[in-house]
């Protein structure tokens, strides 16, 4: 026999040991067995910058239930983990430091020298985020861990980079992308998010040259800009300025002569129908400008500092800029007029300030030729979506993909393989540091300084940690993967950019499913955020509660697609769960004299409810996993471990455990060793932990719970006559139950019970049952047609297949329990009328805050609730 369970479980102390336990087994290791099926999840990786939040737990606790289900179903698991290089917040965390600890910038030091820095950085803080991920018991293969910059996956990059440039779906050019002027570097579309912000719209005066008092009047929610305004537009069919077409207009403050164009873009109803064109500065006017030949001037730097030549402008950052711009408007009489006005405005999704929209020299990805593949995937169902609404919010975004903007101005991160030659100006793209020139083969050529988008690796992800673009045996056996499991919010970051790479590098769409799930909230539903201090650190959750109660509190609230609110009260419930599946095994190896688990020739009743019911749950929870709704098949664990084994299949076989019979004894024995090794089979993926350490107390076969074979269901163990004639003394238990809790009579009162039932075989068999556990002192079972007799002084209650009759004097004390009853009643009373006298003041209502008005009525509901119990009770008694 295993070393018998301590009185108490202590979660933190088993953690570690078992953890360290699985890893010695090479338990998390994931093999190529020609005789299996391979089964592949690749993590999201996340930053070397990262502290495990609560994200970051509910994406792994959902990888590792599928992970730990599949290994036992008999697959070739592998779970594949790894950490991003994370470009821009990287830098950032290194450039602070080197700020606040030595006053230098990384201009300072140089490029080499600060990517010494950076890599020192990624070395002493890197892996802090994988022993977080462990602590929850995530069972990764971690021999098989990467990072975006280990060589393997820098040379697919390259790879990559140079495959598309030779189909000419990478290249070079001037174009309006998205600035970031905090973090100094280009981002692409989906790094954008947008807010809605009050701003104002200003209406301004641009004379018509050449004409006395007469101007166009054009509007704009960003003054700072017109510095770099090279052209008014009107609309073609506009009525009111077909005469101005062709002439030309002075820029207020600049003095700089523009044409006034026509273009069917600009929108007759918006504003006055004269639209300012910014062509380096606003990616619509851009566009016109291209068509009606504009010039196109930048006024902003890459700080977001009005450029040299504008006067006093000139070094004012961009909103300075503004208020200084504006005052001089309507100091000179150019300002008409200044509307309140709420606009989306683009943010920086690393650091939240304000984009820039300007012209740039910048790589781009041509998005249409590789999205054609993307969607077919998906359309086709090649690629699900689960749920299936996400598959449209793909669709859309893809359908009206732009050019992805791929370059950042950065040092850290995979810097772009191309080579400029300063001889012949051509362009070298090279997979190896090239010596020469391609072209002209000059030795003068230097490198691009700008670096990859994070995301122009992390979208390799599926097949470069496979060891892609070489043929290798792990990428042929594991490739495609199958599942993604990730949130909503990195549908656009990540999960298009690998599907259309997956189709376009391997021919193959990286994985089958795209499991998405929602954001953990708070507890009054906001985003877990630093700015409003409402993050919960899950291993400080872990620490108090244990990983297991953290990853039930995880998973029982969860359905795919949906945002869920983080309650610590549950992960206190699911604590109290573990101490009941604890408790409860304590007992069962209490009473064990058994060393090996066998099903028993002979089965009472109550035996076969338990394995019908087990039986019932195996393919029930078997579906439910399959189909990604992890969250019910939990709650189903749950719900039979809780009720039906805790509650009542342990309170069945007490009788047996205490009784003289050595073989009812083990019978009973083997039973409740049988099922609660399924089970916790059943519960292992969900809470890892503590079912191991229990597993490996009891007599079993094998070395870790982990390897074993997810439970099936079997033929021999049906029993639905068995199982519902279980069912139905159970409800009369319950009731019976249920009434002397409501009149207070102790379990040590025992009184005559009579059954009045069609089902009167069920009831005469289970007699001994009802004594014990309906606390009877004497059973009899009539027919539905037989009164009971003395029906006077009787109480009963009523399931679907019985009436239960128990006398009322053999129970309570009538006069004594009215008297009881009545004096709560005037209790309850005069608490009610206290609240309706408070909730008819006006003074009250007006004053007090809503949530305090809105308690004190559910307290006085509560009340009422409550009197009608006590009433009812009072007239049972009658």
């Amino acid at each position: 026999m295993a070393k018998e369970l301590p009185k108490a479980y202590e979660p933190q102390e088993v953690e570690r040991r078992i953890y360290e336990m699985w890893e010695k087994g090479g338990c998390f290791e994931g093999h190529r067995d020609p005789d299996k099926k391979p089964f592949t999840i690749v993590m999201p990786p996340p930053n070397v910058t990262g502290q495990l939040h609560m994200g970051h737990a509910m994406d792994c606790t959902l990888q590792d239930i599928l992970t730990r289900f599949k290994r036992m179903e008999g697959y070739a698991a592998l779970w594949v983990p790894g950490t991003d290089h994370a470009g821009i917040a990287t830098q950032i965390k290194v450039e602070e430091a080197l700020r606040e600890n030595e006053g230098l910038t990384r201009y300072d030091l140089g490029r080499e020298k600060f990517l010494e820095r950076v890599w020192d950085w990624k070395a002493k803080y890197g892996a802090r985020i994988v022993e977080q991920q462990k602590k929850l018991g995530v069972s990764c293969d971690w021999s098989r861990s990467r990072f975006t910059m280990d060589e393997g996956l820098s040379k697919a990059v390259r790879h990559v980079f140079v495959s598309l440039y030779n189909k000419g779906l990478i290249y070079k050019g001037s174009r309006i992308i998205n600035w970031c002027p905090h973090c100094v570097t280009a981002l692409s579309d989906a790094e954008v998010e947008y807010k809605d912000k009050p701003g104002h719209l200003w209406h301004i005066r641009y004379p018509i040259q050449g004409e006395k008092d007469r101007w166009v009047i054009v509007a704009t929610t960003r003054p700072e800009t017109m510095l770099g305004d090279t052209g008014v537009a009107v609309n073609p069919a506009d009525e009111r300025y077909k005469d101005i077409v062709g002439k030309t207009c002075v820029l207020p403050l600049v003095g700089r002569e523009m044409p006034i164009v026509a273009d069917e873009y600009v929108d007759m109803s918006f504003g006055t129908g004269c639209v300012k064109m910014t062509p380096a500065h606003d990616p619509n006017d851009f566009e016109v400008g291209l068509r009606q030949h504009l010039e196109t001037i930048r006024v902003l730097d890459d700080n977001g500092k009005v450029v040299e030549g504008y006067g006093r402008y000139s070094g004012m950052d961009r909103y300075e800029a503004r208020k200084a711009i504006v005052a001089d408007l309507e100091e000179q009489g150019y300002l008409v007029k200044v509307e309140p006005h709420q606009h989306n405005v683009g943010t920086c999704y690393r650091c939240h300030n304000d984009v820039e929209p300007l012209i740039s020299a910048q790589w781009f990805v041509k998005m249409e030729p590789l999205a054609k593949e993307a969607l077919r995937v998906v359309k086709d169902g090649e690629t699900k979506f689960v749920p299936d609404r996400f598959s449209k919010t793909y669709i859309n975004w893809m359908e009206n993909v732009r050019d992805w903007c791929i370059s950042r101005q950065l040092w850290w991160g995979h810097r772009i393989p191309a080579w400029q030659c300063d001889d012949c100006g051509e362009m070298t793209v090279s997979e190896t540091d090239p010596t020469e020139c391609a072209h002209c083969h000059g030795k003068h050529i230097h490198q691009e300084e700008d670096v990859l988008d994070t995301w122009f690796s992390s979208a390799l992800w599926p097949f470069s940690t496979l060891g892609w673009p070489e043929e290798t045996e792990d990428f042929k056996y594991f490739y495609p993967t199958d599942v993604l499991v990730t949130g909503y919010d990195i549908i656009f970051f990540w999960v298009a950019r690998m599907i259309f790479s997956g189709c376009e590098h391997t021919g193959k769409p990286p994985f089958h499913t795209v499991l998405i799930h929602g954001l953990v909230r708070d507890d009054k539903g906001r985003k877990m955020s630093k700015s409003l201090g409402n993050g919960v650190d899950p291993l400080v959750v872990a620490e108090e509660y244990g990983a297991d109660a953290l990853r039930f509190n995880l998973v029982t609230g969860n359905s795919p697609g949906n945002d869920m609110r983080f309650l610590p009260e549950r992960c206190e419930a699911m604590r109290n769960f573990a101490n009941k599946i604890w408790n409860a095994s304590r007992f069962v190896q209490m009473n064990l004299t058994i060393d090996h688990v066998e099903m028993p020739k002979e089965l009472t009743n109550e035996d076969k409810w338990i394995l019908s019911k087990l039986n019932d749950l195996i393919p029930d929870m078997t579906t439910n996993m399959d189909s990604y709704e992890l969250g019910v098949a939990a709650q189903k664990v749950y719900d039979f471990i809780w009720d039906d084994y805790c509650d009542w299949y342990i309170e069945f076989t007490k009788a047996r455990l205490q009784g003289e019979d050595q073989g009812a004894k083990e019978q009973a024995q083997q039973v409740l060793c049988y099922v609660l090794t399924e089970t916790l089979k059943l519960l292992h993926p969900f809470m890892p932990f503590l079912t191991e350490e229990i597993w490996q107390a009891l007599p079993h076969e094998g070395d870790y719970l982990m390897l074993q074979k997810w439970p099936e269901r079997r033929a021999e163990l049906e029993f639905p006559a068995e199982e519902k004639a279980v069912d139905l003394l159970i409800d009369a238990i319950r009731a019976v139950r249920g009434k002397r809790a409501e009149l207070n009579v102790p379990p040590s009162k025992k009184a005559h019970l009579t059954v009045s039932t069609g089902e009167m075989d069920v009831f005469t068999q289970g007699i001994p049952l009802l004594k014990r556990l309906a606390y009877a002192s004497e059973v009899t079972v009539v027919g539905v047609t037989e009164a009971p007799e003395g029906e006077k002084g009787m109480t009963s209650v009523v399931t679907p297949v019985a009436r239960v009759f128990m006398p009322m004097a053999e129970l309570v004390d009538l006069e004594k329990e009215k008297a009881r009853i009545q004096k709560e009643l005037e209790q309850k009373k005069k608490a009610l009328a206290g609240l309706e006298s408070k909730l008819s003041n006006p003074a009250f209502l007006s004053k007090a805050p809503e949530s305090v008005v809105a308690a004190e009525r559910e307290r006085a509901d509560t009340l009422r609730a409550l009197m009608t119990k006590l009433e009812e009770s009072a007239a049972s008694l009658s």
